[in-house]
């Protein structure tokens, strides 16, 4: 008898841990951080500042949390300020600084990394720009070192999916990797299962298909025991400008055909923001899910924001606004973005925030969520209770940055920021914010935000302030920030004004057959796989392509040889 009672103690003490284990599991909260790209601060209605934008469902969720007027990026570009918010890191300690074929390193623990292991499904869509196959420290995957790359020669070589750099890499269980079109997906906008990693391909409007994405993977897993992380990553308003006749059709009236584009993509946005929205309620999951909406950079508006035809390059269409500069620049157009918070029954509603806080704090923002301790890689602070007033003061008591021969450092309203010998001082709190310098009034706060920056450029993998200003940084220092108006390019004409004709391009050669399959043929094996002769899905015609491979391969044995290729 007595050994029965122990029995049941013993079973009903390991009934109440599971269960207790179990209820701290469902209490960790959903996380879904939406990140856009290249979307000015202005372009929110909720923002207040241009009357042309609409927003509807993105002013929800800052009605039911926070707005954060004074959010930053962690650089002016794409690629690091990603790097940045997913590692939860100044993405200058372990060298991804800019653009190019930099892949975030493997060393470097992910905020899905870190979830996945406290018990999250991870998942991802959208635009990725991290991959490579040697990481911005110089690091390989298996840990040897190779030559670190710094420029765009070869990001591509090879086979797509032997290029390890991609979001399956990094933490993320379930993907739709790539801008658009052609994705490195697991799943498809619909949620069927791909058994991925493979090459997708959905040619439907991008925003509307990453959408779709993110709200079936709300579906799969909302009812789930674990809770589920979510980083769904826009490709927009960035080029290529492209939207549907059904966004177009919510902006009429006269003007820039660029703006409107913009303004009907970062709709398809609100749109999608909607999606989601809609998903957590039917899953009875809008309580237990914060959320997080940020983006990535300012807006590129190239100047002169010259509305010119097609829609590629050059001005996205965004707007910055009130903000001096733009993507490119380490001013506030160029890293005060959108930021908004909504986590209901843990942060307030309908607030306005206004301390300085960065993309960085939202990853450790999350990981306290989840219920982790942040270890001292983590650059980011947790805002909930400065949200909640639990906390006064700032979140950080500086923020540092430093991209492309600029720098620069927030210290409370006071920010510092140089380029090459040009130094600056403002006080962004004021009216006249970047549009004056007062390091000639004060001297000795310049002088010590600089040591600050200083101080915390020698952590950096790159030590040091003595990186030269770019070229394109030049011209925009002198714009911007120098009264040295950049004079107004001719394109496009004026009405009626004669165009000089352009000197005739050389005509490009057709490359030989022979020379176009050593190319193709990355494996060496004297075939070409249709993979092979595609090459980069992300900026070929892949319809025309497999076509043209289909009608080569006479012998149907789903490869060329170099005859099949010379037909």
């Amino acid at each position: 008898m007595k050994s029965h009672i122990l029995s049941l103690f013993f079973a009903t003490i390991t009934l109440l841990s599971f269960h207790t284990a179990l209820q701290a599991e469902v209490s960790k909260p959903n996380i879904i951080i939406i990140f856009t790209d290249d979307h000015g601060y202005a372009d929110l209605s909720c923002q207040g500042i241009v009357d042309d934008i609409k927003t509807p469902y993105t002013d929800q969720l800052a009605a039911a949390g926070v707005r954060l007027t004074s959010g930053y990026c962690s650089a002016p570009q794409c690629r690091p300020s990603r790097a940045g918010l997913l590692t939860g890191r100044y993405q200058n300690r372990f060298g991804l600084e800019q653009n190019g074929d930099a892949a975030l390193p493997w060393s470097e623990r992910t905020i899905a990394e870190r979830l996945a292991d406290a018990g999250y499904v991870t998942g991802m869509c959208g635009k990725w720009h991290l991959d490579g196959t040697v990481g911005s420290n110089g690091e390989r995957p298996d840990g040897t070192m190779g030559e670190r790359v710094a420029d765009k020669a070869g990001q591509f070589k090879g086979n797509r999916l032997e290029n390890p750099g991609y979001a399956d890499s990094h933490g993320f269980q379930e993907y739709l990797c790539a801008p658009m079109r052609s994705y490195l997906a697991s799943h498809d906008a619909a949620g069927n299962d791909l058994n991925g990693p493979v090459v997708h391909v959905d040619t439907r409007f991008r925003i509307d298909v990453q959408a779709e994405w993110a709200s079936s993977f709300i579906k799969r897993h909302a009812q789930e025991e674990k809770p589920f992380f979510l980083y769904v990553s826009f490709f927009a308003p960035h080029v290529p400008l492209e939207a549907p006749q059904k966004y177009l059709d919510r902006f009429p009236g006269e003007m820039p055909q660029r703006r409107r584009l913009a303004l009907a993509m970062l709709s398809a946005v609100d749109d999608g923001v909607g999606l989601i929205s809609r998903t957590l309620a039917a899953q009875g999951a809008t309580n237990n899910t914060l959320i997080f909406y940020i983006g990535d950079n300012g807006a590129p508006l190239k100047i002169h924001k010259i509305d010119a035809p097609g829609g590629g390059p050059g001005w996205d269409g965004s707007l910055n606004d009130p903000w001096v500069g733009e993507k490119g620049m380490l001013t506030e157009g160029g890293i005060r973005v959108p930021y908004i918070m909504r986590w209901p029954d843990q942060i307030p509603k309908n607030k306005v925030y206004d301390r300085p806080a960065i993309s960085l704090d939202a990853t450790a923002t999350s990981l306290v969520a989840a219920g982790l301790e942040l270890d001292d890689k983590i650059d980011g602070v947790d805002l909930v209770p400065f949200l909640n007033e639990k906390l006064s003061g700032d979140p950080h008591e500086a923020l540092f940055w430093r991209w492309a021969g600029q720098a620069a450092v927030r210290a409370g309203d006071w920010k510092y920021l140089q380029g090459d010998k040009r130094a600056y001082l403002f006080n962004v709190a004021s009216v006249q914010h970047e549009k004056e310098n007062l390091i000639s009034q004060h001297p000795e706060i310049a002088k010590r935000l600089k040591a600050k920056l200083a101080k915390w450029a020698d952590e950096l993998v790159d030590p040091g302030l003595d990186a030269p200003l770019s070229g394109a940084g030049s011209s925009y220092f002198d714009h911007y920030l120098d009264g040295k108006l950049a004079s107004h390019p001719k394109f496009p004409a004026e009405p009626g004004a004669k165009r000089q004709p352009k000197p005739a391009a050389k005509r490009k050669q057709p490359r030989l057959p022979a020379d176009l399959f050593k190319v193709r043929d990355t494996d060496q094996d004297g075939f070409v796989t249709l993979k092979e002769f595609i090459g980069n899905p992300e900026v070929r015609n892949v319809p025309v392509l497999t076509k043209r491979f289909k009608q080569l391969d006479t012998n149907n044995d789903s490869r060329l040889t170099l005859d099949e290729m010379k037909n």
